[in-house]
C-alpha cells in the first residue's frame, strides 16, 4: 500500500478522543482511521508524567506496529505530558490537541484573557498557557480543572441539571473574577458539552473546540509532508480498538456521537 493511503493513528485515554475522530471523519474524509481508547487506564488527569509517558509510549508502539503514517494524541493530558517524548520515541509525525487549540484561543481573544478548563494534569502543566505566551506574551492564561465533566459525559448527563450546576460552579469564575472572553474546552469530552456551556455562559465568551482545530491542524500536517490519502475512505475502513469495557464503548459512541461502532476489538498492552 502507498504510504499515502495508510491509516492516522488516534488514541486517547478512553472514549473521549472519539470527537477529535469526529472531526477528522467530517474535515478529512479521504483518511483512515486507527483508534486506541485506553479505557482500561482512564482516567489519565491524576496520573504522574513519568506513567502518562510510558502508556503514550505503549500505545504509540501499537500504533506504528498497525502501520499508520501518523498519530494524533487524542488526550489533552496526554498532549500536555508526552508529546515530545513520542516525537523522539517514533518515526512517523506526530500532533497533539493542545497546540491547535491555544492557537485558535490566541487568534480570537479580544482582551487577552484566555481561560481553559481540563483535567488537573492538563491545567497543572501549564502547557496551554506555554503556547499561547510563545504566540502573544501580552496573554493572561486562567485554568480550572473540571474533574466532573467526564463522568457526567460518559453518563449521559450533557443537559442535566447536575452538569448545569457544575458548569457554573467551574465556570462562573472564570467570567465574573477573571473577565476571561474566551475559552478553551481542553478536555476531549468538553465538546459534547459545548451547546449546553454557550447557552449557560452567555455570548459573550467564545468556546474554542480543540478537537475541530486538530483536525484542521492535521490536515495542515499531511499537505506538508505529502501525505494526503488519494482514496475516499467508508466507514468501515476504520478500526477502533479498546483495552476494556467494549460493549460501553460502543454505546458510548453510538449514544452520544451517533457513531455506530460495530466492532470496537479488546487490545491489551502489557
Amino acid at each position: 500500500m502507498e504510504k499515502n493511503n495508510l491509516p492516522i493513528g488516534v488514541f486517547d485515554s478512553g472514549v473521549g478522543g472519539l470527537t477529535v475522530c469526529r472531526e477528522i471523519f467530517r474535515n478529512l474524509p479521504n483518511e483512515k482511521i486507527i483508534y486506541f481508547g485506553d479505557t482500561a487506564r482512564v482516567p489519565y488527569g491524576n496520573k504522574s508524567q513519568e506513567t502518562i509517558i510510558r502508556y503514550s509510549k505503549q500505545i504509540a508502539q501499537f500504533l506504528v506496529n498497525q502501520n499508520v503514517k501518523a498519530i494524533v494524541i487524542a488526550c489533552n493530558t496526554a498532549s500536555a505530558l508526552a508529546l515530545d517524548a513520542l516525537k523522539d520515541f517514533v518515526d512517523v509525525p506526530v500532533i497533539g490537541v493542545v497546540e491547535p487549540g491555544a492557537v485558535a484561543a490566541n487568534k480570537v481573544t479580544r482582551n487577552n484573557r484566555i481561560g481553559v478548563i481540563a483535567t488537573a494534569g492538563t491545567i497543572s502543566s501549564g502547557l496551554y498557557g506555554r503556547y499561547i505566551r510563545e504566540l502573544n506574551p501580552e496573554a493572561q492564561i486562567f485554568g480550572q480543572p473540571c474533574p466532573l465533566f467526564v463522568s457526567l459525559v460518559e453518563e449521559g448527563m450533557i443537559d442535566d441539571p447536575v452538569t448545569i450546576m457544575m458548569i457554573h460552579r467551574y465556570i462562573d469564575g472564570l467570567i465574573e473574577k477573571d473577565d476571561i472572553d474566551t475559552l478553551i474546552l481542553g478536555c476531549t469530552h468538553y465538546p459534547l458539552l459545548r451547546t449546553v456551556i454557550a447557552r449557560e455562559i452567555g455570548n459573550g465568551i467564545t468556546l474554542v473546540n480543540p478537537a475541530y482545530e486538530t483536525a484542521n491542524a492535521l490536515k495542515d500536517l499531511l499537505i506538508r509532508e505529502g501525505l494526503e490519502s488519494t482514496k475516499k475512505a467508508d466507514f468501515h475502513d476504520h478500526d477502533f480498538f479498546v483495552s476494556d469495557g467494549t460493549k460501553k464503548f460502543q454505546e458510548f459512541a453510538k449514544e452520544v456521537l451517533e457513531l455506530d461502532i460495530e466492532d470496537a476489538k479488546l487490545k491489551i498492552l502489557e
